[in-house]
């Protein structure tokens, strides 16, 4: 019995055995809770993170995907001209945008908006599969275009409120308006000038859209309201400038020239009535328009202006006294000068000339002589006087100087070769100012072509005075006057007279340098430059054409001049005025 107990071995329990494994109840459920406890601290602690230290972050990742900032663009300001006749205004119009993220269908959406809007679907494919939350389709959209595309509902795309430019009159003036760009800014012309008193100040919109990319009428908006810009009353006449505009056309077809230009001015105030240059452009078809056809040429360009510069060497000679009204020359029908021979254009033996005959029958060897009469200082002075030497300061962007160099850099030629306008280049309204300035009694005036603004509450603001100086005394700009009527009656310019009018004015037939810049070819600038009444000048107006196959400037220029300026007058109401006396003559006309 005792052996059996001390041979035989004791069994554990298997229930005792999984219990101390396991542990106790006890310490199980605490492991458990402890465990919990442990995931609820982590799952606080990242809520805390989400919404306390997170939260602006987060909140700011939520809103820029429905909320964006948008600038509303300010009211352009009109142009009007003289008589508040809209040349420029700004239409309510549509920009057409796309949140790449939300469209659908590429392709197909890229092919709709391409016909609707008219532009190269591969152009709006590329957008509407670009990066980004945001992308102009097309600016300046039509309300009935963007109307039809809206009802559409395309997903993604969208539509925002701004304004389009537009000119009422086409190509009217075109190149002295400018244009402006899809932003709202002026690209040139008055429209750039002017850019800062048109545009105004654009204000600025928060707006929510939703998950198509629509804006959400009530969702956020705070905005600042735009300040519309400033209307900009010009000098322009639109009747003086349409006609100035036809008449040019019809006289580089009739002389087959290469282009032209014309210019209208008021030589009492300064004020330009008309300007322009052809070819021109129409300001609502910018895509087609070119270079070319966007300068203002009466500013930006110059050219030798040839005999009508032979004024400037008249009008210092009386002014300084080296010549008088009755003292005649000996005029030779050429003049040698350095191995260069200049001659007259129509054939004459050597002949007495006073200064009325030299300017009207545009004799080159007698400006030659009156020049030679000056000395170069004296006569260089009178260049800068009546403006040749610097701008005009019109309130126009582009205009660039004349090129005439120093006196201490003249050499022999200069005196014969300046005096009748070659060798020296101008821009035709520093040349239709020398005019001006003789009509308005030998003081010149600057020019302008904005008279005054308007700011939107009404407060009309004129601008500055025009500058103004003394250049010659007022006999001298009478006497000058008068030889410049004597030959517009019996001398070169005969073709520019008015019926029941007298015309003052001067022919010019300038050589234009060779392409390559080797002396003068067989191309010419043709011009016409005078006032009227003669006696009591209403307008000034410089007609010229580059490269007429006509060649003169009695003959292709005078008539240009003639036919704006009948017009003119009619449109201003200008009564007739008594004809100037005639200057002493010794010539007699044929």
């Amino acid at each position: 019995m005792t052996a059996r107990r001390a041979g035989t071995s004791r069994r554990s329990s298997p229930l005792r055995g999984r219990r101390r494994a396991g542990g106790s109840p006890t310490r199980r459920l605490v492991s458990l809770l402890a465990a919990l406890a442990l995931g609820l601290t982590g799952i606080f602690a990242r809520l805390i993170l989400l919404q306390v230290r997170d939260a602006s972050a987060y909140t700011a990742l939520a809103r820029d995907q429905r909320v964006r900032e948008v600038t509303v663009p300010a009211t352009r300001g009109k142009i009007l001209d003289r008589n508040g006749r809209a040349l420029a205004l700004s239409v309510p119009a549509l920009a057409v945008y796309a949140n790449p993220s939300r469209v659908v269908d590429a392709l197909a959406e890229a092919r709709t908006i391409a016909a609707d809007l008219r532009l190269r679907s591969n152009d709006v494919f590329a957008k509407l599969t670009s990066p980004g939350t945001f992308t102009y389709l097309a600016r300046g959209v039509g309300l009935e275009t963007a109307s039809a595309l809206q009802a559409r509902h395309l997903p993604g795309i969208g539509f925002l409120s701004e304004s389009r430019r537009e000119y009422p009159s086409g190509d009217l003036a075109s190149q002295v308006l400018g244009v402006v760009g899809v932003d709202g800014e002026g690209l040139g012309g008055l429209e750039l000038r002017y850019s800062a008193e048109l545009a105004g100040q654009a204000g600025r919109a928060v707006v929510e859209s939703d998950p198509n990319g629509m804006l959400i009428p009530q969702g956020t908006y705070v905005d600042t309201p735009p300040t519309a810009g400033e209307d900009l009353v010009l000098t322009i006449d639109t009747a003086i400038q349409f006609q100035a505009q036809a008449a040019l056309a019809q006289a580089v077809r009739q002389n087959k020239a290469k282009g032209g230009t014309v210019i209208v001015i008021d030589p009492t105030t300064g004020e330009i009535l008309a300007m322009t240059s052809y070819p021109s452009f129409d300001a609502n078809d910018l895509a087609h328009a070119t270079a070319e056809q966007e300068r203002n040429r009466a500013v930006t360009d110059v050219y030798e202006p040839g005999s009508v510069n032979k004024v400037i060497a008249v009008a210092a000679a009386l002014e300084e006294g080296t010549l008088t009204l009755n003292q005649r020359l000996r005029v030779e029908q050429a003049y040698e000068s350095y191995g260069h021979v200049f001659r007259d254009v129509h054939t004459h033996p050597t002949e007495k000339m006073t200064l009325g005959d030299i300017v009207a029958f545009s004799s080159n060897v007698g400006a030659i002589q009156v020049a030679r009469g000056l000395g170069d200082e004296t006569f260089y002075s009178y260049l800068q006087r009546f403006g040749l030497t610097s701008r005009t300061g019109i309130d126009f962007p582009g205009e660039v100087d004349g090129v005439i160099d120093p006196v201490d850099q003249w050499n022999g030629l200069s005196m014969a070769t300046i005096p009748i306008g070659q060798g020296i280049a101008v821009t035709p309204l520093q040349m239709a100012e020398v005019y001006a300035t003789i009509a308005n009694g030998g003081m010149w005036i600057q020019p302008h072509l904005v008279r005054e603004t308007i700011r939107p509450d009404g407060e009309v603001h004129p601008v500055p005075a025009a500058a103004t100086r003394r250049v010659v005394s007022a006999e001298t700009a009478g006497a000058v006057a008068q030889m410049l009527a004597y030959a517009v009656s019996v001398g070169t310019g005969q073709a520019a007279q008015i019926a029941g009018f007298w015309v003052a004015g001067k022919t010019g037939t300038a050589e234009k340098v060779r392409a390559d810049g080797q002396g003068y070819g067989d191309k010419f600038v043709a011009s016409f430059i005078g006032f009227t009444p003669a006696s009591r000048p209403a307008l000034v107006i410089a007609a010229i054409l580059d490269e007429p196959v006509t060649e003169y400037g009695g003959v292709a220029a005078a008539p240009l001049f003639q036919r704006v300026a009948s017009f003119a007058l009619t449109r201003l109401h200008t009564p007739p005025a008594p004809p100037l006396p005639r200057p002493p003559h010794a010539v007699e006309p044929d």
